[in-house]
């Protein structure tokens, strides 16, 4: 397997359309959680490195808005393919800095791609009105503009395709942006950079600042006054402080935050299905997804049934660095992470659950975690309201719709939520019922590029994707037109 690509993926801060060393000529490691070795260094931005990047997307900004929609469209269109041409070696790219197996690599690459091609369609049908006032002196005229530099920031489970569902909308609807990746993956964000530049985009509209001082540089660029819109995915935590220092210039934002999806299979639920459909649920990118089913609850009468059918599976699948053939499971994307998920099963063994598989930390290199089902889980195990982010699952059982529902919905987050039923009057019933921005009714897998992603209650602000997508980084403008 040929690392040309990835011995050329700059490694330097993106800012007005060069490469750039940081400021304080300072770097940080990126390393492959599938061995813990080095895979490179990588510029370390300071808050001044910030600023440049903010100062060129506002001089981009003019410029780029008057840029016509079609032009705007086949830039997008043309990154799009140049994305799906090199799909082998930006799957390696993200196996090798965030530990994916190549397999859903190449799918994240074509996930990733399609926002893209979805958002240079949407980018020529921005559009606006025009009515008569009810009284009929105006003419209300409506027009749509963009909202302005934007600071996209972006986690590192999804290194492409985050980056893509936000950079997307953004250029579409004209706005320039500085993205800060996470600091664990940079390098597709790097790459996608390139790609963009390649395709033809415009210097200052794309800027990018990798760093490892998330607070220092952030905060002055949200409390600076120019930045007039953030996208943020990450934890609702972090999601919280920069609601917070938003507030200051009353920026608009959009926040993909934490999750807690429960999971419910009833009585009457095809188990081939319901099986199939919680693991794609549970272990797509290892677990490590917002949308990832962290409470998992089973119908009494099929409970034993499920369980051993879903220990077979969870069992069977071959844990390994991402890059070797055959391998189902890669690392976790550090040790903090692996040790979030073993502590989180040591709790509920200790408050009296039951391990059917996995469980136990492996000997070696890498940031490995074994597939594991857990039975039995006590009401106060810290499992049941803490977001696993592992491949780990927690199998809970029900009586009745009602005490699943509000199961379900005993939770301060609201992303996604899964059930499994055959019966269409408790399928819309229960879909309903659930406070959830989406749901996944008999399947595992919610995210489409074509569908409006987000979250209620605690989870989230906005969404991203679907026709809805580009309204996030569009503003309306009202003009009255006294008739003559």
């Amino acid at each position: 397997m040929s690392t040309t690509f990835v011995r050329h993926v700059p490694r330097q801060l993106f800012i007005g359309g060069s490469w750039q060393d940081a400021e304080s000529g300072r770097t940080f490691c990126v390393d492959n959680p599938a061995t813990g070795e080095e895979l490179c260094q990588v510029a370390d931005a300071s808050p001044a490195d910030g600023r440049r990047a903010v100062e060129a997307a506002v001089a981009a900004q003019t410029a780029w808005a008057a840029t016509p929609p079609r032009v705007r469209s086949e830039i997008l269109r043309r990154a799009y393919d140049l994305i799906i041409a090199r799909t082998e070696d930006l799957a390696l790219l993200m196996t090798l800095e965030m530990g994916k197996p190549l397999a859903e690599a190449r799918a994240e690459v074509a996930y990733g791609a399609e926002f893209f091609r979805w958002f240079s369609e949407e980018a020529v049908r921005i559009d606006g009105g025009m009515m008569t006032a009810p009284d009929g002196r105006n003419r209300l005229l409506v027009t749509r503009q963009p909202v302005g530099p934007c600071l996209l920031i972006t986690p590192w489970n999804f290194p492409l395709a985050m980056g893509t569902r936000k950079i997307g909308p953004a250029i579409a609807a004209g706005c320039t942006i500085v993205l800060k990746p996470a600091p664990q993956t940079p390098l597709t964000s790097l790459a996608l950079a390139a790609i963009l530049t390649e395709a033809g985009l415009p210097a200052g509209v794309l800027n990018i600042v990798t760093t490892t001082d998330a607070a220092g540089v952030v905060e002055p660029l949200l409390r600076g006054g120019q930045i007039r819109k953030l996208s943020f995915t990450g934890s609702t935590q972090v999601g919280r402080l920069l609601l917070a220092q938003c507030a200051d210039t009353v920026i608009r934002t959009s926040m993909e935050l934490g999750g807690n999806a429960p999971l419910i299979v009833f009585d009457d639920a095809d188990l081939d299905t319901a099986v199939e459909g919680t693991m794609v649920a549970k272990m797509r990118n290892m677990g490590e997804s917002c949308c990832a089913a962290n409470r998992i609850y089973v119908h009494t009468s099929i409970a034993d049934e499920f369980a051993q059918r879903l220990t077979a599976r969870m069992a069977a699948l071959k844990v390994g660095d991402g890059t070797q053939p055959g391998t189902d499971v890669g690392p976790l994307i550090d040790t903090v992470g692996r040790s979030k998920a073993h502590d989180l099963v040591q709790d509920a063994v200790k408050r009296g659950a039951t391990v059917l598989t996995g469980g136990e930390l492996p000997q070696g290199p890498g940031c490995f975690y074994p597939p594991t089902v857990l039975t039995g889980i006590a009401p106060d195990a810290a499992i049941n309201d803490t977001e696993v982010f592992g491949p780990v699952a927690a199998i809970r059982t029900f009586e009745t719709e009602d005490e699943a529902v509000a199961a379900a919905n005993d939770t301060e987050f609201g992303l996604a939520a899964y059930l499994f039923t055959q019966n269409l009057d408790r399928a819309l019933r229960v879909s309903e019922r659930l406070e959830s921005g989406m749901i996944g009714l008999n399947t595992g897998l919610v995210s489409n590029p074509a569908a409006p992603f987000g979250g209620i209650k605690q989870s989230g602000l906005g969404r991203e994707g679907g026709r809805v997508g580009i309204n996030e980084f569009l503003e309306y403008k009202y003009i009255a037109v006294p008739v003559a």
